[in-house]
């Protein structure tokens, strides 16, 4: 099994009643706050931290930032990811470093050479969660007055991965030489231009930074939607999805390795993990009032506003004491089914749901002991679901701490997860391939 801890840098993780919490760490500026989370997951022998990122504040509820900034909910603050993961990189040896770019408002020459640069840095541990972007508010911090189309972003997204892969093997693996006495600092021979000319891109290259650890960073991404999903079969790596139960998130995890088949993919390559957020103690009695006062911090209109962000709907026209509807929606359709499954599961109406979205998305059967919350992950695992799991822990740091203290002994009891890092990179961790160059 594979664990990763989804943090943000910001107040939310996986509840937004979390900064709330007694004993949560509201110093979420400093730099020791997040050298000590990449020091307790090294500890806990996590595969990766995946730091997710958006680009504004939102403001889709009411057409307003007033209930994220108030409420400290999903967006309220966010700082720069690729500036946390290098001071993370300074505090661990093993422990992979993944962050959020986007392939709508960045550049591939610039998105490469800083993968490549943290890859070097950290001994080859980095990885891109790769997303294109959906909100206007995040397009009017780069220069549009609204977003490109759904299709437009994918194919403008399929254009950068090609750019960027191309410009990660600009180098061959021993083009650079070093050697003094020659003199040849680099083999002019092994380095090419990729004159890459495109709808999107002209870049002519090569990389200003050799061939990393890894040959390209480990590649992430949570597509949901039918050609997000494509996107994942043909260029992630591993594969961030948000499922209430074990059956669905299992039809998906087929349905994405059969399409990887289609794309001439190898399936194993690519690692499906479900975020969870486990709220565990030493009882279950424990958890679940650790839960209950988790659930009373957490501001309905928080939750609420995060999800419209999500789904890119203001979910303030709609009656709160009716059932979310069957919309297409523009935003995230990940999160679209996955609340519309609870929807249909419990008959709960939209103010109701923006609770517990608040609460933490994916956290049902996942409170209690140590042996109740590692029975459902196992169960998970042995239904077909997943290949390990994204953790989101509801306040920080503490919660992470219990999962490092309590979760993962269990697991390693029932030799389900590892006792010590056995690769040098993030690949070898994950069991990935290094792509040649």
């Amino acid at each position: 099994m594979h664990l990763a801890a989804f943090v943000s840098a910001g107040p939310v993780s996986g509840s937004h009643g979390g900064w709330r919490y007694p004993g949560a760490d509201h110093d979420i500026t400093s730099l020791g706050y997040y050298t000590r989370l990449a020091r307790t997951l090294e500890d806990g022998c996590f595969d990766f931290v995946f730091m997710a990122d958006i680009l504004a504040v939102p403001d889709r509820l009411h057409d307003s930032m007033d209930s994220q900034l108030r409420y400290g909910a999903l967006g309220s603050l966010r700082l720069d990811p690729m500036i946390v993961l290098a001071a993370m990189c300074g505090a661990t040896r093993h422990v992979g470093l993944a962050c959020t770019i986007s392939t709508t408002y960045f550049e591939p020459f610039a998105v490469a050479r800083a993968m490549a640069t943290l890859d070097h840095l950290s001994g080859g541990r980095a990885a891109w969660n790769i997303v294109t972007s959906f909100q206007d508010s995040e397009a009017r911090n780069f220069g549009r007055t609204q977003q490109f189309a759904r299709e437009e972003r994918y194919d403008r997204a399929d254009e950068f991965l090609e750019v960027t892969c191309k410009l990660w093997d600009s180098w061959a693996d021993d083009a650079l030489v070093r050697d003094p006495a020659a003199p040849l600092f680099a083999d002019p021979a092994k380095v090419r231009r990729i004159n890459h000319d495109g709808r999107w891109f002209k870049v002519r290259g090569p990389l200003n930074v050799s061939r990393s650890p890894q040959g390209r960073p480990v590649l992430l991404q949570a597509g949901a939607s039918d050609r997000g999903k494509d996107f994942a079969a043909r260029w992630a790596e591993v594969v961030f999805v948000t499922h209430a139960a074990p059956e669905p998130a299992a039809a998906f995890r087929h349905d994405l390795r059969a399409r990887a088949e289609r794309f001439g993919r190898n399936p194993d390559d690519i690692k499906v993990m479900p975020g969870i957020v486990p709220v565990v103690a030493e009882t279950r009695t424990m958890a679940e009032d650790r839960r209950a006062l988790l659930e009373s911090l957490a501001h309905p209109t928080a939750g609420l506003s995060t999800l419209s962000y999500h789904l890119d709907i203001d979910l303030s026209e709609f009656p709160q004491d009716e059932m979310l509807p069957e919309m297409d929606v523009p935003g995230v359709q990940g999160h679209y089914r996955e609340v519309a499954e609870l929807t249909r599961r419990s008959g709960i109406p939209l103010g109701e749901l923006g609770r517990r979205y608040g609460v933490g998305r994916t956290a049902a059967g996942f409170t209690g002991s140590p042996t109740d919350v590692v029975d459902n992950m196992e169960k998970w695992l042995a239904a077909g679901a997943c290949d390990g799991f994204m953790i989101q822990t509801p306040y920080m740091p503490g919660g992470l701490d219990d999962v490092a203290r309590l979760v993962v002994p269990e697991l390693q009891r029932r030799a389900l997860f590892r006792r010590g890092y056995e690769g040098t990179t993030l690949r070898d961790n994950l069991g990935l391939t290094r792509p040649a160059a």
